[in-house]
């Protein structure tokens, strides 16, 4: 994959253009919303104000840890699994972001969307940065900056432990029943 110094800057460039024209549209339009915590505004707010910070942050960090791995994997393959797991976790995002904004009663649906990305962790590694990277920017609109992060801090950690767990103890196993024979 061709993510190089130019490529990431202009990919964190576009991103981070978007997001201000974003704010800058809320603040003329009524005023940057305030996201809480469970939709529950006897949390903290979060403004999405934070956004024009974080988002070209964590773009650039993502991207860049994208670049380091996509070094030691460089295949034609790698690169379509890249962008296979941007493209699809981005549309993963819009697709829950329309649920909890526009259809009544969605929350079971929510929920076994998200049960259903743990069960597919046990399988895929859908753990890698440019999953990450998908579902942040899909959710921004809706959800703003800060909640998309810390969710996906919390599910991508899950999605870890639940690809490499196994594989740990299974490998573990199985080196013990070599060195036994």
């Amino acid at each position: 994959m061709n993510l190089t110094f130019k490529n990431r800057l202009l990919f964190t460039l576009v991103v981070s253009i978007l997001m201000w024209a974003f704010l800058a549209w809320d603040h003329f339009h009524g005023g940057v919303p305030v996201h809480y915590m469970l939709h529950n505004d006897a949390y903290p707010g979060f403004s999405n104000w934070w956004g024009a910070i974080t988002i070209p942050l964590v773009t650039w960090g993502l991207l860049y840890l994208v670049y380091l791995r996509t070094l030691k994997e460089d295949s034609k393959n790698e690169t379509s699994s890249t962008i296979y797991g941007f493209v699809g976790f981005f549309l993963y995002a819009v697709l829950v972001s329309y649920c909890f904004s526009a259809v009544t009663g969605s929350e079971t649906i929510l929920m076994y969307m998200a049960l259903g990305l743990i069960v597919l962790s046990f399988f895929v590694p859908i753990y890698k940065p440019e999953c990450l990277l998908g579902y942040l920017l899909g959710m921004t609109y809706t959800f703003g900056a800060i909640l998309p992060l810390i969710f996906g801090i919390i599910f991508w950690t899950l999605y870890i432990i639940a690809y490499k767990l196994p594989r740990s103890i299974i490998g573990h196993f199985k080196k013990k029943k070599n060195n036994s024979t």
